[in-house]
């Protein structure tokens, strides 16, 4: 019978390999070694690298999603919303820099990749914001904008350079401790943009 604990603590050990080494980075026997277990039982809870990497993605994902929900469905305003998206989003990934580049690898090494998401009850509902949105540009209170476009730019702006990071590093010549200083004005600026580039 699996054990728990142990269990959480393979999950704990991974998260913080994945986060060193990257996915394509990591050993089975570094985890092990993490965790302070042998590889043997390692593969008891875990058959492969890609089933343990899933099973701490959709841990993480299980945090961040109910969080995004939240703020997508409470009664605050549009700007506020972004302003909140923005900056839970951020500061989670940079917890979880390794998350990003797994999803976009997995899509586009799996296309059926997206369907495990399929009846997640903390999948992010859309419904109140495109609503909501809708409401704010027949008032006058923001320029004219689809709520999916808008959504679409959020993400973007806040993904992107946990994507991209390497090039960025490269094309700016900067280091880790100033990318991790950007990195972190973004939970910021990222929210000032996007509110600037909507307000009337």
């Amino acid at each position: 019978m699996k054990d728990k604990t142990s269990e959480v603590l393979i999950l704990k050990a991974a998260k913080t390999v994945f986060i060193k080494k990257g996915m394509d980075g990591a050993r089975m026997q570094e985890i092990a070694d993490e965790a302070g277990i042998n590889k043997a039982l390692l593969h008891y809870y875990y058959r492969s690298k890609q089933q343990l990497f899933e099973a701490v993605f959709f841990n993480a994902f299980s945090l961040l999603a109910p969080q995004i929900n939240y703020i997508l469905n409470d009664d605050s305003s549009v700007e506020e919303k972004i302003i909140k998206f923005t900056e839970n989003y951020i500061s989670f990934v940079s917890q979880h820099p390794y998350l990003p580049n797994f999803v976009i690898q997995e899509i586009n090494r799996n296309p059926d990749f997206a369907s495990k998401f399929k009846g997640n009850s903390n999948l992010p509902n859309l419904e109140k914001f495109k609503i909501q949105v809708s409401d704010e540009v027949k008032k006058g209170l923001i320029k004219p904008i689809n709520a999916e476009q808008l959504f679409i730019n959020i993400i973007s702006l806040c993904v992107f350079p946990f994507v991209g990071s390497p090039l960025i590093k490269t094309i700016g010549i900067i280091d880790d401790e100033r990318f991790t200083q950007i990195i972190d004005e973004r939970k910021t600026h990222v929210a000032d943009f996007i509110i600037n580039s909507i307000k009337i």
